[in-house]
């Protein structure tokens, strides 16, 4: 597969206008095309596409992980820390609440990083990272 492959990742939506204002003003990502019944963002290089389908939206399930309730059907990114200390400061100044508050897990261990889990206005959940190094990103 090519170094500049790029994912596509379609979720639902109950509410275009508040993923435009989530999606596009909070976290950032520049707005692509879109009709009435979509929109497509640039996330952070890949194509994310809110679909309006309000019958799909929210999330149930949630799995166990290091104590905490992670929603098991999630997504996000994978940013620098600068970048990911700003966006949990835009969150917090939004008053977006956290399913996991910002924190740092498996400190001093190979795969060290910075983690927060949020919903977006549909109820879908989004985990953003910070690796300490970008190349332990698969450490074990």
């Amino acid at each position: 597969m090519p170094a500049t492959a790029l994912f596509h990742l379609a979720f639902p939506v109950n509410d275009l206008e508040a993923a435009r204002r989530f999606y596009g003003g909070l976290i950032g990502c520049p707005e692509g095309r879109s009709s009435a019944n979509w929109i497509d963002f640039d996330f952070f290089g890949h194509q994310l596409v809110a679909h309006l389908a309000p019958e799909e939206c929210g999330h149930v399930a949630t799995s166990s992980v290091d104590g905490h309730q992670v929603p098991a059907r999630h997504f996000g990114a994978i940013i620098a820390r600068d970048e990911w200390e700003a966006l949990a400061v835009r969150l917090r100044v939004a008053g977006v609440e956290f399913v996991i508050e910002p924190y740092i897990r498996f400190a001093g261990l190979p795969g060290e990083q910075a983690t927060m889990f949020f919903l977006d206005p549909s109820g879908n959940a989004l985990e953003f990272k910070s690796f300490k190094d970008i190349s332990q990103v698969f450490a074990k």
